[in-house]
This record gives C-alpha cells, structure tokens and sequence, in this order.
C-alpha cells in the first residue's frame, strides 16, 4: 500500500502485478470483506487518469476474482466505457459501478454472467452544479461532462435489455447530502417500480441475500420504511425523508416512530 498517493483515499490500496493483486484481495477478504471492489478505468474525480484508459491486466483482474470466489464473495468494478467493462465481466467480475459509456456488447455480457450494474448518475449532475466548491479539481470537472449525458442513455439502454440493475449514488464529500435524488433522476427514464427494485430486491440478491434482505416475505429481517405517500406514483416521496418518512423499522423492532 502505498499511503501518501494522492488519487488513493485511505480505504484502498495501489498494487501492481498478479502476486500483489492477490496479496491484496487476500488481505481485505481476511479482514472480512463482503465484496472486493477494483478500478477497471479510469474515473472522474481522480485528476490525473483518462476515462477511456483501462487499468489491471486480464490476469491481475482474474487473480481477484478467483480469491473472492474461493471466499465465496464477489467482485465489483469501477468501469464507464464498454472496453473497460467488457474485460471485467469477461474475466469473471460480478457488479460494475458507473458504466454511463457501455455499449450492446457490454449488455450481451451483462446477460450472459448475469451481472450487476449500478449506475450513479446523481453524483454527475451535483459535480456539475456543486463540484468546484467541494474541492473538485479542474482537471475532473472537464471530464464531467463525457459522462453526465451518456449515464441516462445507458440506464435506459440496459433496463429495457433486462440487465440487473441495482442503485448507486457515488456522491463525494458535501454532496452526499443528495443522494435520494438518483430515485427521481432514473424516474425520469424507467418505471417508478423498477427504481425502488434496484434498491431493494435486486440490490439484495447482488449481496447474497435474497429472502433476507428487500422483499417483505416470512423470514426477511423485516427491515421496513413506511413513508407518506405512493412513490409509485411519485418517486419524489423517497427523496424527502424529512417530511415523509414517518417509521424506521429494524429487524421487526421499531427504531424511530414519526407518526
């Protein structure tokens, strides 16, 4: 781990070749890891990597992804245009956070692994407007733009192909304040209903835990949120908690009662 690199926050390592790659998947899976997440491309906010740039080798992302799966855990990758993504389903990885530049060769192999994506397309839209005065680089707002317009197009493209879809958010810093607005942005192209099943049901079977998690079935851990409102009819009623969230129910036990 190389500690003062300054594109690195603290949580991540920088590693390079098959055996140090390993190393690392081992050492975050043994600290008990629910998932191993890598960077497949080049992002936005990391101010000196292009996005169309791919990162690991073919090798170095297979030696991840056969530790997490001897782990019985998975792989998620950092990844926007379709050459980035392809590499990581093709060797094996299970999730890709971003991919606003994927193509219908990227979506041919979503289906064919039957693998995740989660888009974050609130964290463009904030960049754009609030970016600067959080402390974004010039540098990573000029690339902002490439993908805040794609994002949308591919979120269409891949519900209407029947990929699964879980939600993301990605927000930095004082930005994470809106994060509930990815419910109206995806609203905005896919049904209300398939919004709130990438946060619930396909997100739980993304983790392992389908029956337990996102459906309210006998068995599930009963973790519930009853809010004013049908958010079927208007998304906007997730994005408010303050004035429509009125319980906060835990394993069947009420933590916070509004009503």
């Amino acid at each position: 781990m190389r500690e003062d690199h300054r594109c690195c926050p603290d949580l991540s390592t920088v590693c390079d070749g098959v055996d140090e790659v390993r190393r690392a998947a081992r050492e975050q899976l043994r600290t008990g890891a629910f998932h191993v997440k890598i960077m497949l491309s080049g992002g936005v906010a990391s101010p000196t990597d292009r996005i169309d740039s791919t990162q690991f080798s073919l090798e170095e992302i297979r030696a991840v992804v056969e530790e997490a799966e001897a782990a019985n855990r998975y792989v998620a990758g950092h990844a926007y245009t379709a050459r980035a993504v392809n590499r990581g389903l093709t060797a094996g990885v299970r999730s890709i956070e971003h991919g606003n530049l994927i193509d219908e060769t990227s979506i041919e192999l979503f289906l064919e692994h039957d693998a995740f994506l989660v888009p974050t397309l609130v964290t463009y839209q904030r960049m754009a407007a609030e970016g600067a005065r959080h402390g974004l680089p010039a540098e990573s707002i000029a690339k902002n733009p490439i993908v805040l317009d794609a994002g949308l197009r591919a979120l269409e493209t891949a519900h209407r192909a029947g990929v699964n879809l879980c939600y993301g958010s990605d927000l930095l810093g004082g930005m994470r304040r809106h994060q509930l607005e990815e419910f109206t942005i995806r609203g905005a192209v896919i049904p209300a209903a398939d919004v709130i099943r990438s946060a619930t049901v396909t997100a739980a079977k993304l983790l392992g835990e389908e029956g337990r998690l996102g459906q309210v079935v006998p068995g599930a851990l009963a973790d519930l949120l009853v809010v004013e409102g049908d958010p079927l009819e208007d998304l906007a009623v997730l994005t408010d908690p303050e004035a429509n969230l009125k319980l906060i129910m835990q394993d069947g036990t009420s933590k916070s009662n509004r009503l």
